[in-house]
């Protein structure tokens, strides 16, 4: 035996020896390259013939072969044309049979010859013959692994295989996108999913989509078509996977570019600093030298254009159609084998979909009605699902009574704190969306609950409150309108929000832009001596010229012979035999002493302008650069507290749910701290989740010198000491108990007249 370890031990030291020269010389080396090819052809044709009862020294021995040709094959191209299908033969046919050590051994080898070019992207028979159904043609490799991956029983060897075909992937895409063979594989993952909906393969299909857009390498809408299919499939596996994806993928990728980009952060700065105090050596340098180029490949990163990486849910063709087979296939069939938690994600998915796309899915709000209830479990999801749904474009006849019945299910005095404050969060939700589906005697009577001793009651309640007196303020008490609204409904700024109203888009924060732009000027008004306002004089000229260019068309208009009317006041127009445009104008013409008529018609009621600068010039690339840093500081500011209170109440809610989706956390509200059962440290931990970056309680100390380590600052002398070894203090501490009196006052006197003198070095005074 001994014997037997020794001349395989010789030989994989040959077979490294020659594998180095052939890499060196390949022409030289020929002859022993061909000797090890035709050992390897013995090996294979006698373990060909029995693979399941093969010798311990045979697999080691072919293994080491397969590995030595793997990685000189591309030496000799001409003499290895056959090694590809072998391997592929051996794997596809007996990969259940085969020992873990040879079949990953012979996975490798692939993985390797497809980076070494030795297996290209063309059709091959036997794996056509496999795939004849789907009627595709694909990679060599990726079909081979791919099919193995869906076939074989081995847990071990599906895992490798999936990193294998996930890193072969990543390896293609890595200088340039491959769309040939990203539209290939996509196809017959597509296939997959679509072809068999009850089979658990397309599983994998799901998982291969999911990494790979979590990697950002597959980012086209072909991906979102594929998870697409797997939510409309119909085993439960691949169902949940798919709709995993679009409540989480975008969430996966958003991190997974974080970690990355904390990753390459480098201090400079705490470098230098370590290199100027440190000793000089030819390792720091190299440090030194790595960082300064990864910031500078960090620096050419940032001036690339930037992708645009689209959301799952705007890449779909068809949301509608999606929205309304996920709903009938999953929810609404009562054959469906989805469990509860199964059947919420399908159900926030479709919420999802709604609310994004303002979908109209009337059937989709009555079948809330029976999960509306206190003693439904989970629900918060369900009440959150709904306000997701919510949006301008529903009917407020469908969602009253989904309302009516929250309040009187959710809010009344014999509910629970935390009950009356899902509800009330939960009806504030939806009326934030969609505020016409509230009548008057109901938010009136909501209202009320502001008085309530708890304290989430009352918050939930406040919140309802300061919605309406943003959008609906008429509907309110005269007391409850507070004296913003008051003002706003006497004034006539603030009109009835009618049904399917869009507010006109415009450029965000171009009145930020304009504000500075108006600042700038009046500061160079006052630097050459002019006053910051444009005064009465100037504004006179100003008029004076545009009435010039007036009078001028008027006098060209006239010479062409315009005949001149008077008014157009008196000529009515009117199909109708009951108009009275008579006694309209004599009512236009007399003055009125009705208070209802002193307010301004509904044609004069004051809209937002539209931006002067936006309509009257063209912003140049340094106007976008500095809006966007006054939207940067904009934003910024919005998040002090001081001016969180400013904002709509309306505006901030929906902004806070328009990218991230609305969970039932948010529907609790306040409830979780007003529960009896929570104990002190339950509740100390849930006021700490609102400050991010904060794993651990620290005091303020520990977080400076936190800070300072960080930054690679020194510490104190008495830090230092207290970290100093304990041994190496001893001498000094026994020294200073072996001292007589004399020496003590000696010691004291000397500390006196030094803390008089300012220190060792006398600063006193200084």
């Amino acid at each position: 035996m001994k014997r037997k370890v020794g001349a395989l031990e010789k030989i994989d030291a040959n077979l490294a020896n020659l594998q180095h020269k052939i890499k060196r010389d390949p022409a030289s080396y020929r002859d022993e390259f061909l000797k090890q090819y035709s050992q390897y052809e013995s090996q294979r044709e006698i373990f060909l013939q029995a693979p399941s009862s093969s010798t311990t020294t045979g697999i080691i021995s072919i293994r080491d072969l397969i590995e030595f040709i793997s990685h000189v094959a591309d030496c000799y191209p001409d003499d290895v044309t056959g090694f590809p299908e072998q391997l592929i033969h051996i794997l596809s046919l007996y990969h259940a049979e085969l020992e873990s050590e040879l079949r990953e051994k012979i996975v490798g080898s692939l993985v390797l010859l497809r980076r070494k070019e030795i297996i290209d992207s063309s059709t091959f028979g036997s794996m056509t013959q496999l795939l004849y159904h789907l009627g595709l043609t694909a990679s060599r490799l990726l079909h081979t692994l791919f099919t193995i991956l869906i076939s074989t029983p081995s847990k071990s060897l599906r895992t490798l295989l999936f990193q294998k075909i996930i890193s072969d992937l990543r390896t293609s895409n890595a200088n340039a996108t491959n769309h040939r063979l990203n539209r290939t594989i996509q196809t017959v993952l597509y296939t997959l999913v679509s072809s068999d909906r009850e089979s658990s393969k397309g599983l994998w299909a799901v998982k291969i989509t999911r990494e790979l857009w979590k990697r950002q390498i597959w980012t086209d809408s072909k991906a979102v078509e594929i998870m697409k299919e797997a939510g409309l499939g119909e085993n439960e596996k691949v169902i949940i996977g798919g709709v995993r994806f679009f409540l989480g993928g975008d969430k996966e990728r958003e991190d997974l570019e974080d970690e990355s980009s904390e990753e390459e952060t480098v201090d400079i700065g705490k470098l230098k600093h370590q290199m100027g105090i440190n000793k000089k050596s030819k390792k720091n340098a190299k440090v030194m030298n790595h960082a300064v180029a990864t910031l500078k490949k960090k620096e050419r990163k940032k001036k690339q254009p930037h992708l645009l990486n689209f959301s799952a849910f705007h890449l779909l063709h068809d949301p509608q159609g999606f929205a309304e087979s996920l709903f009938s296939k999953h929810l609404q069939n009562t054959k469906s084998k989805l469990k509860l938690e199964q059947k919420l994600m399908v159900l926030q998915l479709v919420s999802r979909l709604i609310g994004l796309h303002k979908l109209t899915v009337l059937s989709f709000y009555s079948y809330f009605l029976k999960y509306l209830t206190p003693r439904q479990p989970s629900y918060t999801s369900f009440l959150a699902s709904l306000a997701q749904a919510s949006h301008s474009l529903v009917p407020p006849d469908v969602l009253e009574p989904l309302i009516q019945k929250i309040a009187n299910e959710f809010v009344s005095e014999a509910s629970a704190v935390e009950v009356a404050s899902a509800g009330l969060n939960a009806i504030r939700e939806i009326c934030v969306r969609q505020p016409l589906a509230m009548n008057d005697t109901l938010l009136q009577d909501l209202v009320m609950y502001r008085k309530s001793k708890d304290k989430g009651v009352v918050m939930a309640a406040k919140g309802l409150l300061g919605l309406y007196r943003e959008v609906g303020a008429d509907m309110l008490r005269k007391r409850d309108r507070g004296k913003a609204a008051t003002m706003g409904l006497k004034s006539g700024e603030r009109k009835e929000q009618r049904f399917g109203e869009e507010v006109a888009g415009e450029i965000e924060g171009i009145e930020l832009l304009e504000q500075w732009k108006e600042e700038e000027r009046q500061r160079k008004r006052v630097e050459m001596g002019l006053p910051a306002e444009i005064g009465s004089d100037e504004e006179m000229e100003d008029e004076e010229d545009a009435g010039d260019w007036e009078v001028d068309e008027d006098e060209t208009d006239d010479s062409g012979g315009w005949i001149n009317v008077e008014s157009d006041d008196e000529i009515n127009i009117s199909d109708s035999d009951d108009d009275k445009p008579a006694a309209k104008k004599a009512k236009l013409e007399g003055p009125s002493d009705d208070k209802e008529n002193a307010l301004p018609p509904k044609e004069t009621i004051p809209t937002k302008p539209l931006s002067h600068l936006a309509t009257t010039r063209i912003l140049t690339p340094a106007d976008h650069a500095k809006l966007a840093e006054l939207r940067l500081v904009a934003s910024l500011s919005s998040q002090l507290p001081s001016s969180r209170k400013k904002g709509s109440a309306g505006q901030q809610a929906v902004a806070r749910h328009q990218d991230d989706p609305l969970t039932a956390e948010s529907i609790e509200g306040l409830a979780r701290l007003s529960r009896g059962k929570a104990s002190k440290a339950e509740k100390v931990a849930l006021a700490q989740l609102g400050k991010p970056g904060e794993q651990t309680r620290q005091s303020t100390q520990a977080k400076r010198q936190e800070r300072k380590q960080q930054e690679g600052k020194s510490t104190t002398n008495r830090e230092k000491a207290r970290k100093k070894n304990f041994m190496m203090t001893l001498g000094k501490a026994k020294g200073k108990q072996k001292r007589s009196l004399v020496d003590r006052g000696r010691v004291l006197k000397q500390h006196v007249e030094r803390s008089k003198r300012g220190g060792k070095r006398g600063n006193k005074g200084q």
